[in-house]
């Protein structure tokens, strides 16, 4: 039994020793499909956090440019519960390739029972050509 033991296991030991100095891929490495996880690149309303996406949606975006060129966005946000709650909401400009040009701080917002509030940003400079309106419940 012993003398059949110590070959299996030096056969062993040595396809696992040879299998680690294999390489399966050369050279770089290709990205990893991430389309799920874009969806502040593409949507203009986003909610952060699944208390939010529980408690909130939009009811509509309005977007306008300002004599000087600058956009301006108002959101009509909408508490979906029978309960007051606190969010904070801010807005991120982009370009038209959708690269970040300025954005708005945090501010909070407090919506009673099933209550609509309009929030409105407005761009820093006349650059900005989409933008993303984001929540997340308040900390």
């Amino acid at each position: 039994m012993k003398k059949l033991l110590i070959p299996i296991l030096g056969l062993a030991t040595a396809a696992l020793l040879g299998a680690g100095c294999k390489s399966t891929s050369p050279g770089a490495y290709a990205p990893q499909d991430t389309t799920q996880y874009d969806l502040e690149n593409k949507a203009g309303f986003v909610l952060l956090d699944p208390g939010a996406q529980h408690s909130v949606t939009t009811s509509g975006l309005q977007e306008r440019k300002l004599p000087d060129g600058r956009m301006e966005v108002t959101a009509n946000i909408r508490n979906r519960e029978n309960r007051r709650i606190q969010v904070q909401v801010n807005c991120v400009f982009k370009d038209d390739q959708g690269f970040s040009l300025d954005e708005t701080p945090f501010q909070t917002l407090i919506l009673t029972e099933n209550a609509q509030e309009s929030v409105h940003f407005t761009a820093m400079n006349p650059q900005a050509k989409k933008y993303t309106i984001r929540v997340r419940q308040a900390r």
